[in-house]
């Protein structure tokens, strides 16, 4: 018999180059009970790209409508386009004891902590060090000297938000992050407040009188 939870929303944030995507990517294929939330956009798709999987595409007029009636958790522009995190998929998935992964940046996190305060893990990624950060990015290939000073500027602004995060960790090895936000998403899930079937779990292990 297992004790029935209220799922939980893990936020993942780090600075482009430090390793998020890789360790989001592994935590899917190995956590069943983990689903990545699906973020709306006003962008087109890419080629590849489908409608329900890697984004909710949508026209800004309708993006607008949902941040009016509340219907998005967080949202914000970038580069003249809008992004946000549907409220119903998330709250559905958590009723029904699932959790849901977040590719959001610091101030996405902040959004997603106010509209749900009870129920938000954040874990912030570092590179080793400043070096290996620009090195991973350089290795990427196809930007100009001006735009790595652009992403490493940024970086550094990113990086300065880690102390907010509930949980913040290292990424020497790959391998060895993937265990430690493994190791954060099991804890998390152990909490006394996200056990929704506690009490009706300690009622069932309680002795009953003996029928006379």
């Amino acid at each position: 018999m297992t004790i029935a939870r209220r799922g939980l929303c893990l936020v993942i944030a780090a600075p482009s180059g430090a390793g998020k995507t890789s360790i989001t990517r592994a935590l899917l294929q190995t956590e069943p009970d983990l689903r990545l939330s699906i973020s709306a956009t006003t962008r087109a798709p890419r080629p590849g790209e489908q409608d329900g999987v890697h984004y909710h595409f949508c026209t800004q007029a309708a993006f607008d409508a949902m941040v009016q009636s509340g219907e998005l958790l967080e949202w914000a522009g970038v580069f003249g386009r809008s992004y946000g995190t549907p409220r119903a998929p998330v709250e559905a998935a958590m009723a029904a004891g699932l959790d849901m992964v977040f590719d959001i940046d610091w101030q996405g996190s902040r959004q997603l902590r106010a509209a749900l305060p009870h129920d938000v893990v954040g874990l912030f990624v570092l590179p080793p060090d400043i070096a290996a950060l620009e090195a991973r990015l350089r290795g990427r290939g196809g930007d100009s000297e001006a735009e790595i000073a652009k992403r490493m500027a940024k970086a550094r602004d990113e990086m300065s938000h880690a102390p907010e995060f509930d949980h913040v960790l290292v990424n020497h090895d790959l391998t060895h992050s993937v265990e430690q936000a493994r190791a954060v998403l099991h804890a998390a899930r152990l909490a006394t407040s996200r056990q929704t079937g506690l009490t009706g779990f300690l009622r069932g292990m309680t002795p009953r009188k003996a029928l006379t």
